[in-house]
């Protein structure tokens, strides 16, 4: 069976809200108050002079790893631009002047804007041509073309990296060859 519930009936000072208004202006002064003369519960950052450390997995502004020649170490293969869901990353693919590497990027862009920082293209490089672990966020910028970062933002951002890079697999060996079979 059902429970009846008795509903007071609201006299007027109660449907004007005036009440709660005070209450609610009552607390908003009081930590007001506080904060002013007290500062002993602020917890507001001072941003530029006083900043807070990123934790050790943020995910920061992308960048470009070097090979030990100084030079990218993206092959251009396109699986970070496929990995990523935001559509964000732009490659264009040129012939590398090295013949143990078959592409290089000519250009490699990545549109901030778009960018949701997952992390599926650093996770997707078979190389580990692409890092997240910069420790640097993307600041405002008044145009839209300026979140366009291109390579030569990401190799600034970058260092040489230590992981090896690349199989076994090199072109001049294995001439004739196809997968793993003699060409005759």
């Amino acid at each position: 069976m059902a429970k009846v519930v008795s509903r007071m009936t609201p006299d007027l000072i109660t449907q004007s809200y005036v009440v709660e208004a005070v209450k609610g202006m009552v607390v908003t002064t009081r930590q007001l108050m506080r904060n002013l003369f007290g500062r002993k519960d602020i917890v507001t950052v001072q941003y530029p002079e006083d900043r807070r450390p990123y934790p050790a997995r943020a995910r920061g502004k992308h960048r470009l790893m070097r090979r030990d020649d100084n030079q990218v170490r993206c092959v251009a293969c396109m699986l970070c631009a496929t990995a990523c869901p935001s559509n964000c990353i732009t490659i264009v693919a040129a012939e590398s002047a090295d013949h143990d590497i078959e592409k290089v990027p000519s250009t490699f862009e990545i549109d901030l804007l778009k960018c949701i920082y997952c992390g599926f293209c650093e996770e997707a490089c078979p190389c580990d041509a692409i890092r997240m672990d910069s420790g640097v966020h993307a600041l405002p910028t008044v145009t839209r073309k300026a979140q366009k970062t291109a390579k030569i933002d990401l190799l600034s951002l970058g260092s040489p990296s230590i992981a090896s890079q690349g199989g076994q697999y090199r072109a001049h060996d294995h001439e004739g060859t196809q997968h793993g079979r003699s060409g005759h």
